[in-house]
């Protein structure tokens, strides 16, 4: 049966990151206000912390922490074509791109500021373990001419070291990831998934221990990545989610709406939105998996979405 896309919220800014929440609040981040917003079920929204610079991916730890990947800030303006865009500045109030955790109390810290290769260029996406770990990317950076490629790392979930692991850098040949965006682990948590932007490209390692990568199958890479799907046509990839049956649900930039791609590399269905959106941008799932929410940043839209089980019929609407 084919799902219903439902509009929850309008005007938001430039948004990202949405994390829901047991109580059927959602949480999200306006990247170019530097704030981390909350919607209550009853549609009322309000900012929830004010965490400055560019705040993109979040997550929830066990101790009911929020642990935000901050790119440093981005200043965000509307593009000819009336959509929200990037506009190439760093934002009114940039801060050093880190790792925030922000407490219970509401109270923010810069707890993860660098990683085993350096120092972070814009911290984008991040998924909890279940070890008490989480990995995370780093966009990387486009300055000028020159490209700073970016990378997957893994820290301890609470957020409280000061230094994380990287796990995948530059490794010849070539640069084995290029605008490392979302990530995500599949249900065993036995398999990691990258997404790259530029190539619009979903890798996958196999996780053999905690914060330990190892080749995947049919490793196609330097660093052991196994391709697992490639977008058809002119598109981007951005944030994604791993549902609860194990497909990978990608935010896909240009196309409108989410790819769904099974764990083999097939697209088992295409989602767009009901109002186009070149910027769609991330997509998580209710705790108890029936419910989607993704955020549409060029048109600063909230959606959720009704989410079938395995089995579902949406193959039929792959596109």
């Amino acid at each position: 049966m084919p799902q219903t896309v439902t509009e929850l919220a309008s005007g938001l800014g430039f948004i990202e990151g949405p994390v829901a929440l047991t109580d059927g609040a959602v949480l999200f981040t306006n990247i170019g206000e530097g704030f981390i917003m909350r919607r209550d079920p009853d549609g009322s929204i309000e900012a929830f912390a004010d965490v400055g610079g560019g705040p993109n991916g979040l997550e929830i730890t066990e101790d009911g922490a929020l642990l935000v990947c901050n790119n440093g800030g981005m200043g965000i303006a509307p593009a000819p074509d009336g959509f929200l865009r990037p506009d190439g500045t760093r934002g009114a109030r940039p801060i050093d791109p880190c790792i925030q955790r922000v407490d219970s109390d509401g109270r923010v810290e810069a707890s993860i500021t660098s990683h085993t290769g350096g120092s972070f260029l814009a911290p984008n996406d991040l998924v909890l373990d279940g070890h008490g770990g989480c990995y995370f990317t780093d966009f990387g950076a486009v300055r000028g001419r020159l490209v700073y490629p970016g990378g997957v790392y893994y820290a301890k979930a609470d957020g409280r070291v000061a230094i994380a692991e990287e796990l995948v850098h530059v490794a010849a040949p070539p640069v084995p990831l290029t605008q490392p965006n979302g990530v995500g682990l599949s249900p065993d948590g036995g398999t990691l998934y990258v997404a790259e932007t530029a190539s619009g490209r979903l890798w996958s390692w196999a996780v053999i221990a905690p914060g330990v990568l190892g080749p995947g199958p049919s490793p196609t890479t330097a660093n052991g990545a196994t391709l697992v799907y490639a977008v058809d046509g002119y598109a981007f990839f951005d944030s994604l989610a791993v549902d609860p049956d194990g497909f990978i649900c990608i935010a896909t930039v240009r196309k409108g709406g989410i790819s769904v791609v099974s764990p083999d590399g097939k697209l088992e269905a295409f989602i767009p939105m009901p109002i186009f959106d070149p910027a769609v941008t991330n997509i998580c799932f209710s705790p108890d998996g029936d419910t989607a929410y993704v955020t549409a940043a060029g048109t600063g839209r909230l959606y959720s979405i009704d989410w079938p089980s395995r089995g579902r019929s949406t193959a039929t609407h792959a596109q």
